[in-house]
C-alpha cells in the first residue's frame, strides 16, 4: 500500500474543520470522503468519482451487514414517527399529572416522564415539555428548570439504549471498524461493555434527581428559579392548553403495549439470553426489525380501534416516519465509507506513528478523545456527526495502541453527547427550550453550569479510566457528583 504520511490525516481534518464551520455533517463528510479519493486515484476528478461510487458508495450498500443496519433504522422511524403523533404518550403523561402537587414532585414526575419516551430524543421535548409546562407554571418551578429536565432524559437517555435508533446507528459504526481491522468482537456487546464508560450522559441523568430532591438549584439557574413566580404572573394564563400531540380519544396504552410488544419480541427470538451472550448481529437486527413492525401493527390497530385516526392517515404517517430517516442512512453510509478510506490511506497507522514517536502514552487517548468530542459536537451541534467522525479514527488507533477499548468508546459517545446536550445549535437543546416555553438562550446560559459540572468530572473520569479502566468506576463518578452537589448547598447556603 502506498505510504501517504501526513497528507493521510488531511480528510479527516478536514472532515473535522468543515463540520465545525458550516454545521452541516453530510457536507463535511461527503467533502472529506472525495478529497480521499482524489487522493487514492492522483486526483483525477473524473476517475476519483466513478471510483468513488464503484468502488466505495455500492459496496457499502450491498454489504449485508450495512443493508441491515439501514432497514432497521427504517422500522425504527416509521414507529417513532407512528408513536410521537398518535397522542400515547401526552395521554400517558397526562395520567401521571393527577398526582403531582409539589415542586419536587413535578420535576420529578417530568423526570421519569422523559426517561419513559426513551425511544425518541426529539420526542421527549416535543412530547413531554406542553405537558408539564402548565403543571410548572401552576408550582411556580421556572420553564429554564423544565427546559433542563427535558434536554437532560433526551440524549442522554438515548445514546444508553442499545435497540433504539442511537444504538443501532453507533452499533453499526463500531461493527465496520471492528471488521475492518479483524477483530472477532460483538458490535452489540462492545456498545454494552462501554455504557459504564458512558459517563456525560449518566452524570447528565442522576444530576437530575440529585439537585431535585436537595431542593436546590445553583448558578444562572437559580436566579431564573426565584424569579419564575413573577415571571408567570406578567405573562397571560395558557393553563388549559393543548399540546400539538394530544389527539382526541388516545389512551396510554398506546404507549406501554407497542412497547411491550417489541420487548416480548426480541425476547422470544433471541431468547434472554441475548443480554449476555454473544449473539449474531443479523440475528440481532432480524429480530429488533420485526419487534418494531409488530410494535407499529399493534399501535395502528389500537388506533383504529380507539377512532384516533384512519388508516390512511395512519399509514401515511408511518411512511413518512420511514422518509425520515433517509438522511440518517447517507451519514451512515458517508461514516462507512470515510473508515474504509482512512484504512487505504493508512490514517490510522499515521496517527499511531506519530504518538509513538511523541511518546505519548496510550493511557491519554480516552481524556483525549473526550475533549476532542466535545469541542467537536458542541461546535457542530451533532452527536451522530460526532461519532460518525470519530468512531473510524479512535477505534483503529485505541486498538494499535493498547488503549483501553471500552474506555475509548465511551469517551466517543461522551464527548459527542456533550454538544448535543448543551451546544445552542443542538436539535435536542432548541427544542427542550420551545417545549418548555422558553427563551432558547437563557436555556442554554442556566443549563451551562450543570454541564460544566458534569464535563469536569467527565475528564477525571476518563483520565483514571485511560490507565486503569474499571466498569465499577462510574459509581465513584456519581459519589463525586454528589459530593460536589452538596458541597455547592452548603456554600450557597452560607
Amino acid at each position: 500500500m502506498e505510504s501517504y504520511g501526513i497528507l493521510s490525516i488531511v480528510p479527516i481534518v478536514i472532515a473535522v474543520a468543515m463540520a465545525i464551520k458550516t454545521k452541516n455533517v453530510i457536507v463535511s463528510l461527503f467533502s472529506s470522503v472525495f478529497l480521499g479519493a482524489l487522493m487514492l486515484n492522483h486526483y483525477n476528478p473524473l476517475i476519483s468519482t466513478k471510483v468513488l461510487i464503484k468502488g466505495f458508495f455500492v459496496p457499502q450498500l450491498t454489504d449485508s451487514y450495512n443493508a441491515g443496519v439501514i432497514v432497521l433504522m427504517i422500522f425504527i422511524g416509521g414507529f417513532i414517527e407512528l408513536m410521537m403523533t398518535s397522542g400515547g404518550a401526552y395521554a400517558f403523561a397526562q395520567a401521571v399529572g393527577h398526582y403531582i402537587d409539589s415542586k419536587k414532585k413535578v420535576q420529578m414526575a417530568a423526570y421519569f416522564t422523559g426517561i419513559m419516551i426513551f425511544f425518541s430524543d426529539l420526542g421527549t421535548p416535543l412530547i413531554v415539555g406542553p405537558i408539564f409546562a402548565p403543571f410548572f407554571r401552576k408550582l411556580k418551578v421556572s420553564k429554564e428548570k423544565l427546559a433542563f429536565i427535558l434536554d437532560s432524559t433526551a440524549s442522554p437517555v438515548a445514546v444508553l439504549v442499545p435497540f433504539i435508533g442511537w444504538g443501532v446507528f453507533i452499533i453499526g459504526l463500531l461493527q465496520k471498524e471492528f471488521k475492518s481491522l479483524g477483530l472477532g468482537l460483538s458490535d452489540y456487546e462492545s456498545f454494552i461493555k462501554a455504557i459504564p464508560f458512558n459517563a456525560y450522559p449518566i452524570l447528565a441523568i442522576t444530576m437530575i434527581p440529585m439537585i431535585t430532591l436537595f431542593g436546590f438549584d445553583f448558578g444562572l439557574m437559580k436566579k431564573f428559579d426565584n424569579e419564575s413566580e413573577n415571571k408567570y404572573l406578567k405573562e397571560d394564563k395558557e393553563e388549559g392548553r393543548k399540546s400539538k400531540y394530544y389527539v382526541e380519544n388516545a389512551k396510554p396504552i398506546f404507549v406501554w403495549l407497542p412497547i411491550l410488544v417489541l420487548l416480548f419480541t426480541l425476547f422470544g427470538m433471541l431468547g434472554i439470553k441475548f443480554l449476555t451472550t454473544k449473539v449474531s448481529g443479523s440475528e440481532f437486527r432480524a429480530a429488533l426489525s420485526s419487534g418494531y413492525l409488530y410494535a407499529a401493527i399493534v399501535l395502528m390497530i389500537l388506533m383504529l380501534i380507539n377512532k384516533t385516526k384512519k388508516f390512511k392517515d395512519i399509514f401515511k404517517i408511518y411512511l413518512n416516519g420511514m422518509c425520515k430517516m433517509t438522511e440518517i442512512a447517507i451519514i451512515l453510509i458517508l461514516a462507512w465509507t470515510l473508515g474504509t478510506i482512512n484504512k487505504h490511506l493508512g490514517s490510522a497507522d499515521y496517527i499511531v506513528g506519530f504518538i509513538k514517536d511523541i511518546n505519548l502514552n496510550s493511557g491519554y487517548i480516552p481524556i483525549i478523545t473526550f475533549i476532542l468530542g466535545c469541542i467537536v459536537s458542541f461546535s457542530t451541534g451533532s452527536s451522530w456527526g460526532t461519532f460518525s467522525i470519530l468512531i473510524p479514527i479512535v477505534i483503529p488507533m485505541s486498538v494499535a495502541t493498547g488503549a483501553p477499548l471500552y474506555a475509548t468508546i465511551g469517551a466517543v459517545l461522551s464527548g459527542g453527547l456533550f454538544g448535543d446536550h448543551v451546544s445552542p445549535i443542538s436539535d435536542t437543546t432548541i427544542l427542550a427550550s420551545a417545549g418548555a416555553g422558553c427563551e432558547h438562550i437563557d436555556h442554554v446560559k442556566t443549563q451551562m453550569n450543570y454541564a460544566i459540572v458534569n464535563a469536569i468530572i467527565a475528564i477525571i473520569f476518563f483520565g483514571i479510566n485511560g490507565f486503569f479502566p474499571m466498569e465499577t468506576s462510574i459509581l465513584m463518578a456519581i459519589g463525586v457528583q454528589f459530593i460536589i452537589i452538596l458541597l455547592i448547598k452548603i456554600k450557597t447556603k452560607n
